[in-house]
């Protein structure tokens, strides 16, 4: 099969790092500016030629489902009598954007779980996976370009970031790597979170990737890992010891957000309404007038 239809993206964290906000809000939807962090990255998938968005929640996350319904009478007729069609607009191509598929995940905790919860929908279809509250702003998407080497070389295919900072290796699954073509390369091992004095490389290996249906089995005949979770790269090191290739897909004009923590997550905030055409200019003065402390 040389097509990538299906992404998994699991959504079913607690969002301990955003307490209490996310005690009954999904961290999932914290808004970056005017659109929650989740839509980034089903934007990206569409882009990328995805056509089933498999998102995998959680208790008290029925928000996300919410938001990729169909907007309701009440908020269509008071929107058209406001006279603002835009925003109609805008909110029936979200709903109608892809074809969007809710499931519960079951089981131990862990990154690895929530995959394991869409095998159903799957399949034996090789598919993608990527985070909900993380994205790559990339042109042309992220997945697009992971979706076209894998289409060359198969296996699994892993985004990979240039991490420009030696004191932040240590954040990162950080890649062993040989060199295959421009900006792919073979995974040989991935170092999770070395110090700057031990990394293999400056490419981090995280945030997305393409599976081949074989994962489910490796997933299945895992032992808990640690913290006694049940991870997703345990069951990719699985495979590799199989035989199957692993690669990286190092991203070209890309730029990765991570607003899983507090200050990442202001970082991203403030960079995307710098660029928003409504409020850049206004906001930039603010920022600009603060007093210092």
């Amino acid at each position: 099969m040389n097509k990538i239809s299906k992404v998994v993206i699991p959504a079913a964290g607690f969002g301990t790092r955003f307490l209490p906000q996310t005690k009954a809000m999904p961290k999932e939807m914290l808004p970056v500016v005017d659109k929650p962090v989740i839509q980034y990255v089903v934007e990206e998938a569409v882009a990328s030629g995805i056509e089933d968005v498999i998102i995998v929640t959680g208790w008290s996350k029925r928000a996300i489902e919410d938001h990729f319904d169909s907007p309701n009478a009440d908020l269509v007729n008071n929107l058209r009598q406001g006279k603002k069609d835009h925003l109609l607009h805008e909110l029936i191509n979200i709903s109608e954007m892809a074809n969007f598929i809710y499931i519960r995940q079951k089981g131990a905790y862990g990154n690895g779980t929530p995959v394991l919860s869409a095998e159903p929908i799957i399949g034996t279809e090789p598919f993608a996976v990527m985070w909900g509250d993380e994205f790559i702003y990339a042109k042309p998407p992220r997945l697009k370009q992971m979706i076209d080497a894998w289409k060359k070389y198969g296996g699994i295919m892993i985004s990979g970031v240039r991490i420009e900072s030696k004191d932040h290796l240590s954040r990162y699954g950080i890649a062993e790597l040989e060199p295959v073509d421009g900006t792919v390369h073979k995974i040989m091992k991935i170092v999770e979170k070395p110090l700057p004095t031990n990394a293999p490389s400056n490419l981090a290996t995280h945030g997305a990737y393409i599976l081949p249906p074989e994962i489910f089995k490796a997933l299945k005949n895992l032992k808990p890992g640690k913290s006694g979770e049940i991870w997703l790269v345990d069951a990719i090191n699985e495979l590799k010891k199989q035989g199957v290739p692993i690669y990286a897909c190092e991203i070209n004009n890309g730029k990765y957000f991570d607003t899983g923590n507090k200050l990442e997550y202001l970082k991203t905030v403030v960079e995307f309404a710098l660029t928003h055409t409504e409020i850049n200019g206004e906001f930039r003065k603010f920022l600009k007038d603060l007093p210092k402390h």
